[in-house]
């Protein structure tokens, strides 16, 4: 699907900003600027560092 430039900057979407596409009635749908997910993002960040690895290392800038 293309969706016209103006349109775009006329909500003020940008390129690169995330949208929830949602249906509203018949050959009508509705693009919203989709919330922050902190959780999700947060996510890339597990399983990063062994279990207990950080708390080891706060307990030795500790001492």
């Amino acid at each position: 699907m293309t969706l016209p430039v103006e349109s775009l900057r006329a909500a003020g979407l940008k390129p690169g900003d995330q949208v929830r596409i949602e249906p509203e009635g018949p050959d009508r749908i509705v693009v919203y600027r989709a919330e922050a997910d902190l959780g999700h993002a947060l996510g890339v960040f597990d399983g990063l560092y062994e279990p207990g690895y950080l708390e080891r290392l706060r307990s030795e800038e500790r001492a």
